[in-house]
């Protein structure tokens, strides 16, 4: 039976790329496995070189002062790291869900932090609007897609101060500006690849500033003079990662793949509306074009519906404990035919209720 993976994250990938990535495992270079041959062979740097060049490339940041890493400890490392580089000695941060409060939390070690806004009121089912950012602090730091809750900024405040953004969970998935950030992180594992590595895309004016010494693991400086070699990169998190860039390149790149999200996200909401099983959690006009959240009217069909997803080949529904109920994440490789595989369960339920 196909599988339909719904699941937030390790994220779903495109078939083609987890074939290339597995033949790499048995003979990636003249009969040895990618995961044995040196992290320093030239066929190795050539896949990081490509795959930091086509990051670049896909974001439309060729040429404009900005460089790509691939690093490891994840984006929570990133909470940590953006504080070290940048906050020297007051920053802004826009609370939006459970990350960004945990992103909030790690600043807070070096500095204060002043929280624009916050939609912790409603267990963060909406972006919080109409707020200032004030000129005279070191960033400003905002989540673009809430995985949890299922919420997505659709927009970006014209900030006075320099824009970082965590994309781990739509990073690649819809046309923006991207010059607006000054910088951007990503954990590979919702829309680019397997566990194991982080993308972060940074101009290289913003660094230097801060006055404390930073420990070389975790100074951007120092690993963009490496070109993100300074220590054993995670060659598997790496190449696979490379390969799905490539995957969306040949696709048509990031405009090509937003109007196939587009559609996904129509059809999965049009559901939730027009079902009167189903309610959805998220504000209307903040919902995530990667991350459905709903829940059942009657929690007495729960039961029934979760044999009927599971018979039916969909894996990784069940929504967060913080939401309950359930969350359809509609990644970049999940095709439109797997959201009309649930759409049809959801109408089938209907049918039986």
């Amino acid at each position: 039976m196909q599988k339909h993976n719904f699941s937030a994250g390790p994220c779903v990938l495109p078939k083609e790329v987890i074939q290339k990535a597995s033949e790499a495992l048995l003979d990636f270079d003249n009969g040895l496995s990618l995961i044995e041959i040196s992290h320093r062979s030239k066929s190795f740097v050539d896949v990081m070189e490509q795959a930091r060049s086509l990051a670049l490339e896909l974001l439309g940041l060729e040429g404009k002062g900005y460089k790509a890493l691939f690093l490891q400890g994840g984006a929570s490392m990133q909470f940590l790291m953006v504080a070290q580089n940048l906050l020297e000695q007051k920053a802004a941060y826009l609370n939006t869900g459970t990350w960004a409060d945990k992103a909030i939390k790690e600043a807070k070690i070096y500095a204060d932090i002043i929280e624009v806004a916050s939609s912790k009121d409603a267990n963060y089912n909406y972006i919080p609007k109409g707020f200032d950012i004030p000129e005279d602090l070191d960033y400003f730091h905002c989540t673009s897609n809430n995985t949890i809750f299922g919420t997505q900024m659709k927009s970006f405040p014209n900030s006075p101060i320099p824009l970082v953004c965590d994309m781990s969970s739509d990073i690649f998935s819809r046309t923006l500006d991207f010059s607006q950030f000054d910088l951007i992180y990503a954990g590979a594992q919702k829309n680019m690849g397997p566990a194991g590595t982080t993308l972060i895309i940074v101009k290289e004016d913003i660094l230097g500033k801060v006055s404390r010494k930073i420990p070389s693991m975790l100074d951007y400086k120092v690993h963009i003079d490496k070109s993100s070699m300074f220590n054993t990169p995670p060659v598997f998190a790496v190449y696979t990662s490379m390969l799905t860039m490539q995957w969306l390149k040949d696709l048509g790149g990031i405009k090509a793949i937003e109007q196939e999200n587009d559609k996904k996200a129509r059809l999965m909401y049009s559901e939730i509306d027009l079902n009167p099983l189903f309610k959805g959690f998220a504000a209307k006009e903040d919902r995530s074009d990667m991350n459905a959240t709903f829940t059942l009217v009657n929690e007495d069909l729960k039961e029934t519906f979760d044999t009927m997803w599971k018979e039916a080949g969909i894996n990784g529904l069940s929504g967060h404990r913080s939401v309950g109920g359930y969350r359809a994440s509609m990644y970049n490789a999940l095709s439109l035919d797997s959201v009309k595989v649930l759409v049809e369960v959801m109408n089938e339920l209907e049918s039986k209720a």
